[in-house]
């Protein structure tokens, strides 16, 4: 479904402007009014119904907070902890037109606590109205917030500067805020940028011109948001049409449903499928309301072709000239919002066009200091902060450059683990693989090597807390398939930490690249047809599934050693719980650092399996009875 526009005179009388409908954001750091300057707007323009001003005047006396007068504020803090605390928590929207426009607003909070909502507001946003305290300046919670809102590629910019009448509407005030703005948000791509001096409390320059600042010309902030030219051009971009689901009510009848991400498609066009290449030409273009000849963005349609190809739900549909690009890898924005930190190397799930597929952050460029704009050097991510990155995809994906195309730029990464969104990206760049790197084909396969050896390669990958027994077991383990000729090698986490690994410490990236290399490792040992005995605490659950999914369906058998706590700090012969307790070592699994139990192990250890000897005979039972190696 298109934006709807609003068609107004222009200034000659006789021809007539279309405008779409803005959408904008209020943002800035706490307590800048920008509550009150929403609910100043609709107030003014009396679109406030009279019940809903009955409230106000209630919750004004209740909560407010600008003694007699109404707190316009609370009209937009709907909820009762945002009226208590005097507060935004979470966006709230408004809609609402004059004669000359629609608009959508989002009111965001302004608490760094609350940013990631920020951010979730400002996506889609055309323009942003970044409110300043003109008592305070620029704080770091707008420089925050100015970094987002140009990551997310929003373009025009209002800088608010409220409050004026606690200055005297001083006219130094504002052009000093203007200037050091203007200085911070040098090289962030915003095409326009008004400066407008206010008082939202009562009214100046918000919805008409004031005299209280004589020296300032310009139009009202609404006189300014009513002309602003935001003209969304996705229509005049090539052509992105992801495939919602396919649309097939009978033997007659298929078709791909989903809405027009940018471009224009017409009955008879040659279109692509984006990864495969598949070509077909558009039959029809249909929708509710009957065939059209042809579509463009934002239009909702169903395509149904001259010729039947493999087409599916995530496919992205271009015309043959103007392919996205295909990648695994690319380098990205990032704005981490997650609690736990980012970990490069760990697994994530990307939600890009449409598709969800694993990735992983490869590596961290750098991280923006916000307060210059400043690259820094960084191993991580936290929380509110922006990063560029690379990332690694596990299956190939159509994507573009941010810069050109904002819809197909765009995608979100969330935690495997909570499903929770962690990160808001925007693609700067494909990384392309070497062109001269090719996987090699070997004639001996791994099944090949796995029957000269009867037996089914596999890992067995020992996790529990240090002291549980895992190694103990695992070269019993071994001990008791050596006997039964089978062909096996361990890997024990102190030996690879003084060599392959030696060079990583105990931090929870350390860990995760840790595990990733002994993954590669344990899958390249599968491969020359061994068992592999991997004995690791991997304390996240995140690795241990990254393992499993490098290799192939039953290579993966999970043992977890589950011994208590207090059993294995009883067992401490290195002195290594009671030197954690002491403070001398750091990231100490069990103590200062979480352990993640396995759900679904293929085999739980515990205190009830009888001695270390029985643990293994149980465990070679198993490897019999799933026929991994046959009875002596």
């Amino acid at each position: 479904m298109k934006h709807p526009m609003t068609t107004f005179p222009a200034r000659d009388g006789e021809t007539t402007v279309q405008l779409p409908t803005l959408r904008l954001l209020t943002c800035g750091s706490v307590d800048d009014g920008k509550s009150t300057l929403i609910g100043r707007i609709l107030y003014d323009r009396g679109l406030v119904p009279d019940d809903q001003l009955v409230t106000l005047e209630r919750d004004s006396r209740k909560f407010g907070t600008t003694g007699a007068d109404l707190d316009l504020a609370l009209l937009i803090d709907g909820l009762e902890a945002e009226q208590q605390q005097g507060i935004t928590i979470d966006v709230a929207y408004r809609y609402f037109s004059t004669d000359k426009r629609s608009f959508i607003i989002a009111d965001t909070p302004g608490h760094e606590q609350y940013t990631r909502n920020m951010a979730t507001g400002a996506a889609n946003c055309d323009l942003a109205i970044l409110l300043i305290d003109a008592r305070k300046g620029i704080l770091d919670q707008t420089l925050r917030h100015m970094s987002i809102v140009s990551m997310l590629g929003i373009r025009h910019i209002v800088l608010a500067i409220n409050k004026m009448d606690l200055v005297d509407y001083s006219e130094a005030v504002f052009n000093a805020v203007v200037t050091d703005f203007t200085a911070h948000a040098s090289g962030l791509g915003f095409k326009t940028l008004a400066a407008i001096p206010m008082s939202a409390r009562f009214g100046v320059n918000v919805t008409s011109p004031s005299t209280s600042m004589p020296w300032r010309h310009g139009p009202c902030l609404l006189d300014y948001l009513e002309t602003v030219d935001v003209a969304d051009d996705a229509a005049e971009a090539p052509l992105r049409f992801p495939i919602q689901w396919v649309n097939r009510p009978n033997l007659d009848f298929r078709g791909m449903s989903g809405t027009v991400m940018s471009g224009r498609v017409k009955v008879g066009d040659e279109i692509s499928i984006a990864d495969t290449g598949l070509t077909t030409h558009v039959a029809r273009i249909v929708t509710m309301d009957g065939d059209l000849e042809s579509a463009e963005a934002n239009d909702a349609v169903t395509l149904v072709f001259t010729e039947e190809i493999d087409a599916s739900r995530g496919d992205l549909i271009c015309h043959v000239a103007d392919r996205p690009t295909v990648v695994e890898q690319f380098a990205a924005h990032l704005f981490w919002m997650g609690a736990d930190k980012l970990l490069p190397g760990r697994s994530y799930l990307i939600k890009i066009n449409g598709r969800t597929v694993p990735a992983s952050v490869t590596e961290i460029k750098h991280r923006l200091n916000i307060s210059n704009q400043q690259k820094m050097a960084a191993k991580t991510l936290r929380i509110n902060e922006i990063g560029f990155c690379n990332i690694d995809v596990s299956r190939t994906i159509c994507i573009d450059s941010f810069e050109h195309f904002r819809n197909t730029g765009a995608f979100l990464l969330v935690d495997r683990t909570t499903n929770a969104t962690v990160a808001i990206g925007t693609i700067a760049f494909p990384l392309r693989r070497a062109t001269n790197v090719h996987l090699q084909r070997m004639s001996v396969t791994k099944e090949v090597r796995a029957t000269l050896k009867h037996q089914k390669p596999a890992v067995l990958w020992f996790t529990g807390l240090s002291g549980s027994g895992k190694s103990t077991v695992a070269n019993l383990v071994e001990v008791k398939l050596a006997a039964q000729h089978a062909h096996t090698a361990t890997l024990d986490g102190d030996n690879l930490r003084h060599g392959l690994n030696r060079d990583l410490g105990f931090t929870d990236a350390d860990r995760v690249e840790n595990i990733r290399r002994v993954g590669e490792v344990s899958k390249l040992m599968v491969d020359a047809g061994l068992i592999v005995l991997s004995s690791f605490i991997s304390p996240f659950e995140a690795e241990r599934r990254m393992v499993r999914e490098l290799l192939g369906p039953g290579e993966f058998v999970e043992v977890f050693v589950d011994t208590p706590l207090d059993v294995c700090m009883q067992r401490d012969r290195k002195g290594l719980y009671k030197r954690a307790l002491a403070g001398e070592i750091k990231n100490f699994t069990g103590i200062d650092q979480p352990y993640e139990r396995p759900d679904n192990a293929e085999i739980v250890l515990t205190q009830e399996d009888g001695t270390a000897e029985q643990m293994a005979d149980r465990i070679v039972k198993y490897l019999r009875d799933n026929n991994y190696v046959v009875s002596a």
